[in-house]
């Protein structure tokens, strides 16, 4: 579960923004003030920093100017309000990745956070979470709530290929073909058993999947 550090004035709009990455798996850490933002980003080591742009005593400029000050190459996306003349230039110099202006969608705003993590993860650490599970691409090791699962060769393909399409509908041809190869496996309803399977293993509750969901007269689709 990956840690994204909201660090904003308005509590209101810090609240939202918490209740939605927890919805989302995300795990949510919120900060009023640019002081106190700055000292949890260096206890948490969170995987995005949220920052306002503007923000009594330590605004967010200063907080993007710290973080990277202090070596952290944490992705940033800064909150301006309409109006704030949020020049791109100043955002790069300042270390900041992207900007959303307010008022926005949360849809957007997670759609930002997805984009950027994607965009910045490191080659060296491939792992990638949703809800209580973290895939390890690296060491091809899956872990669900600190232990470690045994997935099968077939059940590990069908799961990467699932991260690697998120929240897009996939036919049971398309798995098919990219997780096994015609030649091996010419029946999809072997999808559809590795697909019960990794729910089994992977859902809160595999009766009613969160995560694999199946998109009917079409196949299967993975919201993370």
């Amino acid at each position: 579960m990956q840690t994204v550090l909201v660090i904003d004035d308005d509590g209101n709009l810090r609240d939202t923004i918490g209740l939605m990455l927890e919805k989302e798996g995300f795990r949510p850490v919120l900060a009023g003030d640019g002081k106190s933002g700055f000292q949890q980003a260096l206890a948490f080591k969170p995987a995005l920093i949220l920052v306002d742009l503007r923000m009594p005593g330590l605004n967010g400029v200063e907080v993007c100017r710290q973080v990277r000050a202090a070596g952290m190459k944490t992705p940033l996306i800064v909150l301006s309000a309409i109006g704030d003349e949020m020049d791109k230039v100043l955002l790069l110099e300042i270390g900041a990745d992207d900007y959303v202006v307010k008022p926005f969608g949360t849809r957007e705003l997670l759609a930002r956070i997805r984009a950027l993590l994607r965009r910045t993860s490191s080659d060296e650490t491939k792992v990638v979470s949703f809800a209580d599970v973290e895939v390890d691409l690296t060491r091809r090791v899956v872990m669900r709530r600190g232990e470690e699962l045994k997935l099968t060769r077939a059940e590990y393909n069908l799961l990467t290929y699932f991260l690697q399409n998120p929240d897009r509908a996939l036919t049971r041809d398309m798995i098919l073909n990219s997780v096994w190869g015609y030649e091996s496996f010419p029946n999809t309803r072997t999808v559809d058993a590795h697909v019960v399977r990794l729910r089994q293993k992977l859902e809160p509750d595999s009766g009613a999947p969160r995560h694999f969901l199946t998109v009917h007269g079409v196949g299967y689709r993975f919201v993370p």
